[in-house]
Parts: C-alpha cells; sequence; structure tokens
C-alpha cells in the first residue's frame, strides 16, 4: 500500500498553502512568477535531487532547462487559458504523473472542450492516430477508421508532439497517447500549439494517402461530447456498480473519488459475497479507475478487496513494503504539522485512528532529529502488517481484472495487491504510469490562479518501478475499440471460456 497515512479517513485534511494573492491582471508577468516560484519550490522540497537514480536524473534536467523554456513563452500568455496551458507545460515536463499545476479556479470540464474543430476526432489505435469521429452532415471529412499520417506538411508524430505533448499529456507514455488522441485535430484555445490544421493526409485502407482539407464546423458541446465518447472510454454518472454479465457478477469501479458512493456500494459488494466467491469467477471492471487526484484512492481500492478477499487474507499477499525516503526540509516538516493538527481537531478520527496519528508524530519526529542534525534525508519503513499466514483465501473462482489509461493512482496501488492474489489474470489495455514520488503537497501560486502539486517522499523500494503502468500479458491485451461494449464483453467471455 502506497499511503502510510488512512487516506480513506482523512482525505478531508489534504493540505493546501497560500502563497499570497496577487491582483494584476498582466498575465505575462503572472506566468513568470508562478513559473520561478514553482522551481523555487520543487528545488527546495522535492525528494528528487536526494534520490539516486533515473527518476532523479529526469527531474534535474528539467528543472532548470524547463523553466528557461518556459519563460520564453511567457510573452504569448495573455490570459487565464494560455497561463494554465504554460503552467501545465512546465509541470508536466518533469515526466512525473504526480507533478502537477492546475487551475485554482472553477471551470467548465475541458475533457470536451474546443473552441474550433473540423467535426472529426482521433484516438489511438495500435500505434496509429485514426479517425474515431466524424460529425453528422459534414462532407469531404475522412471516414472512421483512416489513419492520419500528416498534418500541414508536417509527419504526424513531429505534428503531435507540437500540439499535444506536454500541454495536453505525456506522449512518452501509451496512456498519455490515448487519452490525448481526440485533441489532435482540434482547437483547445491554446496558442502555443496551434489550432485546426488547414490539411492532413489520410490513408483509408489500402489506398494510397490522399489531402483532405479540415473545414471549420459549428461548435457545439454535445457533439464534442459525443466525439470524445466515441473515441475513449469514459465512465457514466453511475461508477460504482454490479451487475451480472453473461451470467457472472461483473463488479464496476470506474471511479476512486471519495464522492462516487461508496457506502451505497459496500453494501450492494457485501449482499453478493457469495456468488462474488463462488467458482464461476468475476469481472472487476478498472477502466477509467482515476485515482491520481484523491489521496483516499488506495484505501478506497483495497476497501473493495478486503470486502470480496477477507482483510485477513489480503494482508498474507501485500506488496512488499520496504522504505520511505524523506527530504529532511522545513516545507515538508510543515506539511506533517498542520496533517496533525487537523487530525486531533477530528473526534472521531481520534478515536477511530490513533495508531496512524501516532506513526504520523513519529514521521514528524524523524524530521525534528534529522534537520538538527544536518542530514539532508532520512528513512522510515512501512508500519509491519500482521498477517495471517494460515488465512484461506475465499474467491474460488478465475478473477478478470479490467484496466485501461484511465486507471491510475490508488488504482495502479489496488492492482499491485490484486496480481499478487491467486487465480487472477490482469487484462485490458496499458494502463497510465505513475511516479515513486507520492503523497501530494499542494500550494497556491502567487497568481492565485494555479495550484502546483508534487509528491513529497519517495518510495524508492516499490516493486513496481518508477513510471511503470501494466502492461496486461500476451493474450489478454484488448485490440478493439475501446467504447464498444458489446465487443468488449464479447471478447471477456473468451476469456472465461465463454
Amino acid at each position: 500500500m502506497s499511503r502510510l497515512l488512512n487516506f480513506a479517513a482523512i482525505a478531508a485534511l489534504t493540505l493546501t498553502v497560500s502563497a499570497g494573492s496577487v491582483l494584476a491582471q498582466d498575465f505575462r508577468a503572472l506566468a513568470g512568477q508562478d513559473l520561478q516560484t514553482a522551481r523555487d519550490e520543487l528545488a527546495a522540497n522535492h525528494p528528487a535531487p536526494v534520490v539516486p537514480g533515473p527518476a532523479s536524473q529526469t527531474f534535474q534536467s528539467w528543472l532548470d532547462r524547463g523553466l528557461q523554456e518556459s519563460l520564453a513563452k511567457v510573452g504569448q500568455v495573455n490570459s487565464g487559458a494560455s497561463h494554465a496551458y504554460l503552467m501545465r507545460y512546465y509541470a508536466a515536463g518533469f515526466r512525473d504523473s504526480n507533478i502537477t499545476a492546475r487551475a485554482s479556479y472553477d471551470t467548465p470540464s475541458t475533457r470536451f472542450y474546443a473552441s474550433s474543430w473540423g467535426g472529426i476526432a482521433t484516438g489511438w489505435r495500435n500505434g496509429q492516430y485514426v479517425v474515431t469521429y466524424v460529425q453528422p452532415g459534414v462532407r469531404g471529412a475522412p471516414p472512421v477508421g483512416a489513419v492520419v499520417t500528416e498534418c500541414n506538411l508536417t509527419p504526424i508524430e513531429e505534428f503531435s508532439r507540437a500540439k499535444l505533448d506536454l500541454w495536453e499529456g505525456d506522449l512518452n507514455t501509451e496512456a498519455g497517447r490515448a487519452t490525448t488522441a481526440p485533441y489532435l485535430l482540434w482547437n483547445r484555445n491554446n496558442p502555443f500549439a496551434g489550432g485546426v490544421p488547414s490539411t492532413c493526409k489520410f490513408k483509408v485502407g489500402n489506398r494510397r494517402e490522399r489531402d483532405f482539407e479540415i473545414k471549420p464546423q459549428p461548435v457545439t458541446p454535445a457533439n464534442l461530447e459525443a466525439a470524445y465518447r466515441a473515441t475513449v472510454y469514459t465512465p457514466g454518472a453511475t461508477p460504482l456498480s454490479l451487475e451480472t454479465i453473461n451470467g457472472r457478477p461483473w463488479v464496476n469501479v470506474h471511479s476512486f473519488a471519495d464522492d462516487a458512493g461508496w457506502d451505497a456500494f459496500n453494501g450492494v459488494l457485501e449482499g453478493q459475497l457469495a456468488s462474488l466467491q463462488d467458482a464461476q469467477g468475476f469481472v472487476l471492471d478498472l477502466r477509467g479507475g482515476s485515482g491520481a487526484s484523491n489521496l483516499g484512492s488506495t484505501a478506497r481500492g483495497y476497501g473493495v478487496l478486503n470486502r470480496i478477499w477477507t482483510p485477513e487474507y489480503t494482508a498474507t499477499r501485500q506488496p512488499t513494503g520496504g522504505d520511505f525516503t524523506y527530504r529532511a526540509t522545513p516545507g515538508n516538516r510543515q506539511w506533517y504539522v498542520d496533517v496533525i493538527g487537523r487530525m486531533q481537531q477530528d473526534a472521531r478520527f481520534v478515536f477511530e485512528s490513533p495508531q496512524v496519528i501516532e506513526q504520523t508524530q513519529a514521521i514528524l519526529a524523524a524530521f525534528d532529529t534529522a534537520i538538527a542534525a544536518g542530514q539532508t534525508t532520512f528513512t522510515q519503513p512501512l508500519p509491519p502488517i500482521a498477517a495471517n499466514e494460515a488465512a484461506a483465501n475465499p474467491v474460488q473462482g478465475p478473477v478478470l481484472v479490467l484496466v485501461d489509461a484511465g486507471c491510475s493512482g490508488g488504482c495502479l496501488d489496488t492492482v499491485d495487491l490484486l496480481s499478487r492474489l491467486p487465480n487472477v489474470r490482469i487484462a485490458g489495455m496499458t494502463t497510465a504510469p505513475d511516479s515513486i514520488f507520492i503523497e501530494q503537497t499542494t500550494i497556491r501560486l502567487p497568481s492565485t490562479y494555479a495550484d502546483l502539486s508534487y509528491g513529497h517522499k519517495a518510495w524508492t523500494s516499490r516493486e513496481r518501478g518508477n513510471n511503470q503502468p501494466f502492461v496486461p500479458g500476451q493474450g489478454l491485451t484488448y485490440t478493439g475499440s475501446p467504447v464498444d461494449e458489446v465487443a468488449v464483453r464479447a471478447w471477456v467471455a473468451t476469456l472465461f471460456g465463454g
């Protein structure tokens, strides 16, 4: 389990520190100030500089180089949107999923947003950008299934890098390719990446490539959402549920958010344990299960597994803990001071989780000892897990776990445990990766328009490596359309021999 604290209970204790407020609306000045503050905060407190290895080298190589590259683009910042894109660019350049810069204010969902488009969406399919959606009524558009090979006389790999990489996601990862692909031909109001291309080459079947003009179409939110949903698997309004599909239970966990409806869902699980533990087996569907921004997501996932397999049995299979490495700085120490204070103000938490407070106080004491001694780091082991090795596995049948590019954060921690349980297979599509730098500190940047988040401790002994996703094994990779539920369910049935 990647989180020392019981974050299911203390998610509400997440710390956000305000770095002040700036009233001026000169977005260029605000962006420059925010970039420098982000760089200085990371240099002062992120654990990467004191942890050896490739993850540290990647961090160090971008810290100042990325700052200079970003500052060189400040002249193009003229709005809140361009400010947000430039901050995202700098944060994403660390290639660390736990370093993010996000708008601090409420905004409409940007997932389905474009300021202009050609009525076309593309998806990442087997290493290529493929047309997945054409708005009804658009004439002269490439057909669904056509492969994009070039736009504006630029090879598509070069074009996609300039348009999407770091601005929308990390194109060095399979998950980043999949989740950003719909935006390849859209204008997302990013002045650094250009708008809708004028012409692109598409290859249709075995025919020769041909040019298509990308003609601007009216922007309709419903069509943009339809285009995205035709491309990337997107959970519906009920992310937690239990169904019966092809005669066996199908457990849907498409969200790890605290407000997903866990009390009711856990009650349903507990009422269906007999069928879940039966010899016929079941499907655990984690597609779209983002847990990247929720500190309680690991505990949520473990809670599902503990209900199905029992805590006594899962304790015997949990991944090896090892040590956490902490960077001993006053800033990192303050995070624990504030968290302990909030824990102690919550009477229910004090009553239910005194051991968590004790563990956190021990970390704070270790900070004090290390700082007093002039040490730059210290290590703390994960608390030991009381495991009954004689505990029996209550699940008699095979279990298929479905994952995709949307599985991140606590979803990955959950799959870490699932992959160690007997008769469990991980299937579907490659997940997101995640960093070994975990447990978020979040600060408000000087403009007050953006928050910087980063992992403030390093799980250097984690069995799954830094930025390593789960890749389904041979015969367990789904290569069809990720949004075709009929096809997905038929394919899953074949894996059970049905």
